[in-house]
């Protein structure tokens, strides 16, 4: 049976692989002490996924840092300088800080133009083949490589690829991710799923800003313009799943969106087909000590987080900065103790970032969903909090946006804007009743200090079980 060796081999040509086997390469030739790197890919054919679509500003910092800026380039990437978010009809903006901005883009063409990088790197091999199981020492129980077949005429079954490391970066339907993190495994949270279509000369309420339109009764609608006649809408559909999603979408969503969108919309949900991909949530679990020798995990095979905020590639990015650094100041990838060693400095350097994307997209998301009436006390007083402007929507963003790495800046917005929201419940006039066909808007009355006192508990008490149980799932994997 035919097989082969390499320092390190990588499963999966996707955003997380590709940009570690190019990093990986350029710093050890850079180095003087060139690795041999295998990319495994189960079809280096250009993919078609409705996410995987915005960059922040943060994870263009980071390809910068990797050497790969020129893949946003040449693929039709339209940039973004922030937010614009529906609430009733009326546009708040948040842009990102002055200097900086995101790249939107075909998934596709994003995944093709990393995969170029990572077969012009030196002592790179890019293989199509599907990889069908892990090769796992009998006696040790440690994992020696993988068996793949090659899409290829007349391939050898299941040929043996050997590595001294062995990185999954297979996505968010891993094949392998149990058997990699054994008893430190931990089962993704789907919350939902996202709907996606794309509309043609669609104009959104700010261009070239991500649009987020609140749609009452129902989840979050994310548009962004992904080429120059494309604009991406995802709609998120709550679990259990209309049987008539068509339906659902022409009558309960489009309805509400911006006037300027209806048209594109209903146009293509004529003619395009409904795609769908689950919302997950995975915790980051340690990995080194408790998960098998000789492999580790990278990217949404590992960690996940609500693809709302568009973090996800940022997190990815930065992960193989860290990793490309560190796993070249080991001085032989065959020794596990080393690699333990690294890979737990590894978990607690990324924390900063992902722990503040990762906390972020959830804790918005339920926000952003809200159906509970204290939930909806704080998604009133987070755009107000906004309104304010300066460094109320200036900080925020630079987390949203992966800018600023400080999850205890996102815990003192998170829970202001808790206090805020019921400053506002007190102070704030709202609808009362109706006359002459007009909404009658009164502030409360001293009478009702009492019940507003007793409501306000609930809120914050709301704010506490949304943000802390996140806050403590990051501290302790």
């Amino acid at each position: 049976m035919w097989s082969a060796s390499y320092d390190i081999l990588i499963v999966g040509a996707g955003i997380a692989g590709s940009a570690l086997a190019h990093a990986l390469s350029a710093a050890a030739t850079a180095r003087g002490r060139p690795l041999k790197i295998c990319l495994l890919e189960r079809s280096l054919a250009e993919p078609d996924r409705i996410v995987g679509e915005l960059l922040q500003p943060g994870g263009i910092m980071a390809l910068k840092k990797l050497g790969l800026e020129s893949c946003v380039e040449g693929i039709d990437a339209i940039p973004t300088y922030g937010y614009c978010v529906m609430l009733d009809g009326k546009p708040v903006h948040i842009p990102y800080p002055e200097g900086y901005e995101g790249r939107a883009f075909h998934h596709g063409r994003f995944i093709q133009a990393l995969r170029a990088k990572a077969k012009e790197a030196a002592c790179v091999e890019v293989i199509e083949a599907t990889v069908s199981e892990l090769i796992e020492c009998p006696l040790s129980g440690r994992i020696l490589g993988v068996r793949a077949t090659r899409k290829e005429e007349g391939a050898v079954e299941k040929e043996a690829f050997f590595a001294d490391l062995t990185v999954v970066a297979d996505g968010c339907f891993s094949n392998f991710r149990n058997q990699v993190m054994g008893k430190a495994a931990l089962t993704p949270e789907t919350k939902g799923h996202f709907v996606g279509l794309v509309l043609e000369d669609a104009t959104l309420p700010i261009p070239k800003h991500g649009t987020v339109s609140l749609v009452e009764g129902h989840g979050p609608v994310l548009l962004y313009q992904i080429g120059t006649h494309d604009t991406r809408i995802l709609v998120d559909v709550k679990n259990p799943v209309p049987s008539d999603l068509k339906g659902h979408i022409l009558t309960n969503i489009i309805p509400q969106l911006p006037a300027s969108l209806h048209l594109p919309a209903q146009k293509a949900i004529e003619k395009d087909r409904l795609r769908r991909m689950p919302n997950s949530f995975l915790p980051p679990s340690e990995q080194g000590k408790r998960t098998k020798e000789g492999v580790l995990l990278l990217g949404d095979s590992w960690n996940m987080r609500h693809p709302l905020t568009g973090g996800g590639m940022t997190v990815a990015f930065n992960d193989v900065v860290l990793l490309r650094d560190m796993l070249l100041d080991v001085k032989d990838l065959a020794d596990w103790t080393q690699i333990s060693h690294m890979l737990h400095k590894w978990h607690w350097a990324r924390k900063p970032l992902a722990s503040t994307v990762n906390i972020l997209s959830v804790a918005l998301y339920d926000l952003f969903s809200a159906q509970d009436p204290y939930l909806e006390v704080l998604r009133t007083g987070c755009f107000k909090y906004f309104e304010l402007g300066g460094n109320c929507v200036r900080e925020p963003v630079s987390l949203l946006a992966g800018i600023e790495q400080a999850p205890f800046m996102l815990f003192r917005h998170f829970f202001t804007v808790a206090l805020y929201a019921i400053w506002i419940l007190f102070t704030s006039p709202r609808q009362v009743g109706v006359a002459n066909g007009k909404p009658v808007y009164a502030r409360p009355r001293p009478d009702e200090y009492p019940f507003l006192a007793i409501k306000s508990l609930r809120v914050f008490w709301t704010a506490v079980i949304v943000f802390m149980p996140l806050l403590w799932q990051e501290l302790r994997y």
